[in-house]
């Protein structure tokens, strides 16, 4: 079973499956397919966060797949420049990339393919050209005037002799293909697979690919949003010591299932903590799509994010006390602080840290209507073997920085959700990873991984990723009906993207939601915002039922290119 953001790369991974590969072969098969098909939602130069459980073991491991900042990233540097926040596009928020290390070392580590073979389908891809479509033209149309502009590189990576390409026209990539090949190459300098994958390794952050990254980062100006030019802080050093790790997931156990995500240097602990909260609730007896379910989750949310915004950050700089965040003792003390009658408009991380209203005061500078959801993609896979995998690529986007010409990718721009508070946990430092929103999921039953599931969007992910299992576990409803739940959206809390706004009691509700339920939310102090009746919930997911043989996947109707297949 193969779940994605686009339905080539779908098709893709399930051909890896049927030419004996694992779900993991499938899944970077799939990655870097999606790095050709969706360069609006993703990109070689981004970032992607994988769990895995071989054979369905509820040992759930991470590949962190998190960006790392340059040596030169320090707060005083920033301040140098008279920057208070971090900006989200150019040059100055790049950051080492890790999305080619992350898929080489799930091959290394548990993959059965070789490079060529997992990586063959994305250069045919790139060399031969797909038809654009339309949420790649519109996302093209958006930047093209930008591109014209400031990004000449982009201009004619992108565009049609200056125009933008319209569905159905054919779209070729031949640097990025020349990238693809280059890397299997490497690999085909040793016939032993596993040295193979370290020498293409070698190839992309110490070899000739590397040097041209840094002397493009180095050696442009490039505009951001704010209208200052700053070249990059990418050396080759930076590069040439980068490597994805593996590390332990982290879990809590939600009415009999555990529900496994990566640490706190995502968000997807959040997820983790308002299960907790809500386990203190019969949410079957309130009704699905009640006003006191959407009430409750609202209110949960918000508690768990709270704890995010000033809790989280990589643990190899900061002490993150996840035990304690994660415990049943502090989720009894937190659910004491929801109110289910009135919504708080308060910002209530457990315990206060000192920082909390230096950093507030820097969020209540500026406001939005509402941020923008997307520009991430997602994956699932399982193999008849049990192996499962959930990955959810982001960065590298086509909106982020000008193209690299000679490589055919941009680089991610994910050092703007650091902080420049030099007491907050988030803060940059050199070498350390932002805390960031990407959150792939994995849950399992009395010892057997058996869903994985997650959605893109940014904030939102684990939200809608939070309503999904909701539908699932206290609903009974299958997969594709969970994917299609109407949902809400809180943006409560600051967001983790520039410009970093909060809206206090803010709710996006999906127009689906009944008018007599969204009226009492607003009755119950909820400041609700109707949107369009698809308009959250991005959600992707693959299970298999073991007792009886049956795999099952699902994708939202509302990623328009993504599908669900299965051989």
């Amino acid at each position: 079973m193969v779940s994605s953001g686009h339905h080539l790369a779908s098709g893709i991974g399930l051909d890896v499956l049927k030419r004996g590969g694992n779900a993991f072969d499938a899944a970077a098969a799939v990655g870097f397919a999606l790095t050709v098909l969706m360069p609006q939602q993703n990109g070689l130069g981004g970032e992607v966060p994988i769990l895995v459980s071989q054979r369905g073991s509820a040992q759930i491991e991470a590949l962190s797949g998190d960006a790392i900042a340059p040596r030169a990233a320090t707060v005083e540097y920033f301040r140098n420049l008279d920057v208070e926040l971090i900006p989200f596009d150019g040059l100055l928020p790049a950051l080492v990339p890790p999305a080619p290390a992350t898929w080489l070392l799930l091959l290394e580590r548990y993959g059965s393919l070789r490079l060529a073979d997992v990586l063959e389908p994305a250069l045919d891809l790139a060399e031969h050209g797909f038809p654009i479509y339309d949420d790649l033209s519109d996302a093209i149309a958006r930047q093209a005037p930008r591109f014209r502009r400031e990004w000449p590189s982009s201009a004619r990576k992108f565009l049609f002799d200056g125009r933008v390409p319209r569905v159905g026209e054919v779209w070729k990539q031949p640097a990025l293909a020349h990238t693809f090949r280059r890397l299997i190459q490497a690999e085909a300098s040793s016939s032993e697979r596993q040295r193979g994958l370290r020498a293409a390794h070698e190839a992309f952050y110490r070899g000739e690919i590397a040097r041209q990254i840094v002397a493009f980062a180095q050696g442009t100006a490039v505009l951001d949003a704010t209208g200052r030019a700053h070249t990059g802080l990418l050396t080759l050093a930076d590069l040439e010591n980068f490597s994805a790790r593996v590390e332990p997931a982290v879990a809590v156990d939600y009415r009999g299932v555990q529900v496994h995500k990566c640490g706190p240097w995502t968000q997807g602990p959040a997820l983790l903590q308002t299960l907790q909260l809500l386990e203190g609730f019969e949410l079957s007896k309130l009704g699905f799509g009640s006003v006191d379910y959407f009430h409750l989750i609202i209110e949960a949310l918000k508690l768990a994010f709270a704890d995010r915004e000033f809790h989280y950050g990589d643990p190899r700089f900061v002490n993150v006390d996840i035990n304690r965040l994660l415990s049943k003792s502090y989720a009894n003390e937190r659910r004491r602080l929801i109110d289910p009658h009135r919504a708080s408009l308060e910002l209530r991380p457990g315990g206060y840290p000192a920082i909390r209203a230096r950093h507030q005061a820097d969020v209540e500078r500026s406001r939005t209507e509402h941020p923008r959801h997307g520009d991430t993609t997602k994956l699932e896979v399982i193999d008849q073997a049990g192996n499962i995998v959930s990955a959810t690529p982001s960065g590298g986007w086509l909106k982020g920085s000008p193209v690299i010409e000679e490589l055919g990718f941009p680089l991610g721009t994910r050092g703007q959700m650091f902080s420049l508070c030099p007491e907050h946990p988030n803060v940059i430092a050199p070498g350390k990873r932002p805390r960031t929103t990407l959150t792939p999921s994995i849950a399992s039953r009395a010892g057997r991984a058996f869903l994985a599931f997650g959605s893109p969007g940014g904030d939102a992910q684990d939200q809608w990723a939070l309503q999904f299992l909701l539908a699932v576990l206290d609903f009974g409803l299958s997969l594709q009906q969970a994917t299609e739940v109407p949902t809400v959206t809180s943006l409560h809390w600051p967001a983790s993207f520039y410009p970093r706004t909060a809206e206090p009691g803010v709710v996006l509700a999906e127009s689906r939601i009944p008018s007599d339920v969204l009226s009492a939310l607003r009755d119950r102090g909820h400041d609700v915002r109707e949107l369009a009746a698809f308009s959250g919930g991005n959600t992707l997911a693959a299970s298999i039922d073991r007792d009886h043989g049956v795999f099952a996947g699902a994708a939202s109707p509302r990623l328009d290119p993504a599908y669900a297949v299965a051989w």
